[in-house]
C-alpha cells in the first residue's frame, strides 16, 4: 500500500486508477483499507477543487414535480394558494419553514435541497 495525499490533477488520476483496481475488494482486507482511504482522499481533493454550488430550492422542486407529473397546481396543499406558488415557483416569494416541511414530508424532497441558499 503506496497511499500519498492527492496535491494535483496527476495525483487524482493516478488516485483514480488505484481505486479502479481495487474496486470490489473485500471490506477489512488490506486491498479494501487502501480503496477506503483512496476515497476519503480523493473526496478530500475533489471538494476542494471543485466545489457543489448550492442547489436552488425552486429547481429542486420543479425537478420533482416533473418526476412524479405534477403540476403547479399540485402544489398548492404544500406551498398554498395559487398565487404563492406562482410566486415561489417564479422566485418572487422565498419558501417558509412551514413549506419547507410540507414539501419535505410531502415530497420527499431533501431538507437541504430546500434550505439551500437560505
Amino acid at each position: 500500500m503506496n497511499i500519498k495525499p492527492i496535491h494535483s490533477q496527476e495525483d487524482l488520476t493516478a488516485a483514480l486508477a488505484r481505486v479502479e483496481q481495487l474496486w470490489g475488494a473485500q471490506v477489512g482486507s488490506p486491498e479494501g483499507d487502501e480503496l477506503e482511504i483512496l476515497a476519503v482522499l480523493i473526496e478530500k481533493y475533489e471538494a476542494e477543487h471543485f466545489p457543489m454550488l448550492a442547489s436552488d430550492p425552486v429547481e429542486a422542486i420543479k425537478f420533482r414535480m416533473e418526476q412524479l407529473g405534477m403540476t403547479a397546481r399540485d402544489l398548492e396543499p404544500f406551498i398554498g394558494t395559487s398565487g404563492r406558488v406562482s410566486e415561489v415557483l417564479n422566485h418572487k416569494r422565498k419558501l417558509s419553514l412551514a413549506m419547507i416541511k410540507r414539501l419535505h414530508e410531502g415530497l420527499s424532497i431533501p431538507y437541504e435541497r430546500l434550505l439551500a441558499g437560505i
